[in-house]
Formats: C-alpha cells, structure tokens, sequence
C-alpha cells in the first residue's frame, strides 16, 4: 500500500457542519420565501456562482427573478448566511493539526462560493497547508481537474492522496482520479477509524 502524504478534507460536512439546511433557510427568510421554493431557485442557479463563473448580485438577480421577490439589501447576503450557520467540528480541526505534526500535507478541497472563501480567509486556519475552491478554480467535485488540480498544488500524487468527504458522488470522483477516499457519513466512527489509521 503506497504511504499516504496528503489528506484533502472537505469543508462543508466534514470540517463543520453541513451549512446547506442553514443557508436554504436564512436566505429563505431573509427573501420572504418559502424554503422549499428558495432550495429549488438555488439548485437551478447556483452552479456558475460555485464555480466563479457568475458574481454575487448576478446571482441574487437570478433568484430574485425567479422567486419574483426583492433583490437583498445587504452586501452580500451570502457571507452573511454563512457567517450566520458557520459550526466547526472542533475534534477535525484537531485531526488535521496533528496530521501536521506527523509531517502529513493536509488541504481543504471544496465545493463553495467566494464570500464563503473571504471567510475561510479570515479564519487563517494554520492547520492547512493549501485550500483548493471551486470558485477559484472555475471546477468542482466530482469532476477531474478538481482533484488533479489539488494533487499538483499540495506537491504530491493521487496515490499518496486520501480525501475525506461526506458526499458519496464526491468520493467517487475521487477515487476515479486516482486518490484514495473516505467517506464521512458517520462522523463519530469514521474520526475514530482516522486515528487509528494515522496512530493519533
């Protein structure tokens, strides 16, 4: 078995809890919309804005059209969203600081928007050695150059490659790429298996 180097963890749904029922209602509300309708405008427009293809306000005209309600007043309604729901799971945190100590590479690979970036940038998480984005990088899981793209930034191959992530498409693209992969769908265990796999 080649040694694993590099640990890719994705961001919303591993490294904090998953965002997306939050920000459907906050932004549900803040609109005057149900959740059920907003859920459905965002599935329909939301792509170019996850990949950086569309702006903020052209985004919200979008919807705002769509849902025929008022543009948001705020700057951006989505930094405050995700302001708003933002709950890190500390013990994963954890793990990747002492992945770090052991000399392991480790990177957020994730599916999200830039106002969501501006705030991980704030955070300045030291316990990351890169961060690959979707909206940055103008792809997103599950499709290939994601993947090679964060294989070639963190210095490092496919091989010695692992990727923790909570969406079973996303690991599948993974693996298809070549990386090993880890599915977070039971958080407690799969930490517990982590530890023990890395001896932490």
């Amino acid at each position: 078995m080649t040694k694993i180097d590099t640990v890719l963890f994705d961001w919303g749904g591993v490294l904090i809890e998953d965002p997306a029922p939050g920000l459907m209602a906050y932004c549900a509300r803040t609109l005057g919309v149900s959740v059920p309708d907003y859920t459905q405008a965002h599935q329909v427009h939301s792509g170019p804005f996850q990949t950086g293809c569309m702006a903020e306000d052209r985004f919200w005209q979008q919807i705002c059209a769509t849902l025929n309600c008022d543009l948001p007043s705020t700057e951006s309604l989505w930094g405050e969203a995700f302001r708003t729901v933002y709950a890190p799971r500390r013990e994963m945190f954890e793990l990747a600081a002492g992945l770090q100590e052991q000399g392991i590479k480790t990177a957020v690979l994730s599916n999200t928007e830039e106002p969501a970036v501006a705030y991980f940038q704030e955070m300045n998480y030291a316990v990351f050695d890169h961060a690959v984005f979707s909206c940055t990088e103008g792809c997103a899981k599950p499709e290939p150059e994601i993947y090679d793209i964060a294989v070639a930034r963190c210095g490092t191959t496919p091989q010695q490659s692992l990727l923790i992530d909570d969406r079973r498409d996303f690991i599948q693209g993974a693996r298809n790429a070549g990386l090993e992969a880890v599915l977070f769908d039971h958080p407690e265990e799969t930490l517990v298996a982590l530890r023990e796999r890395f001896r932490l």
